[in-house]
């Protein structure tokens, strides 16, 4: 379903218990999907998170020039056995997306907060 492309986690996965094999300290962590017509997709991995009771995963569909132009998101179920592949699996259920986006949105106004509070002189 996806090809996980680098190792090494030291991103925020520490919330979730388990090593996500990502590294999320380098800006290019990709995700290469897979989609139904059997077309590849290359995204940019935004951050694994909790949400709920399950691990997501926000990923930046990229063009062929590596670049995003419209700020869409996919957000996908993650998880990893230990040494395993990570697996992503699509949310079928309304209420666990509004509970993975809410999640996600939460992480965004804090990242946003975050550079606000930085950028002051205190």
């Amino acid at each position: 379903m996806s090809d996980i492309e680098n190792g090494n986690c030291n991103g925020n996965c520490n919330d979730c218990g388990s090593d996500c094999n990502l590294d999320l300290s380098n800006p290019n962590a990709t995700v290469t999907l897979t989609l139904d017509d059997d077309t590849e997709l290359e995204c940019a991995v935004l951050t694994i998170y909790p949400a709920g009771e399950h691990k997501y995963i926000a990923l930046l569909p990229l063009d062929e020039n590596g670049e995003n132009h419209d700020g869409e998101v996919f957000l996908y179920r993650f998880s990893q056995e230990d040494g395993q592949q990570p697996v992503l699996e699509n949310i079928l259920d309304d209420d666990e997306y509004d509970i993975a986006a809410d999640a996600f949105d939460e992480l965004l106004d804090k990242a946003e907060y975050d550079e606000i509070v930085d950028g002051e002189d205190l």
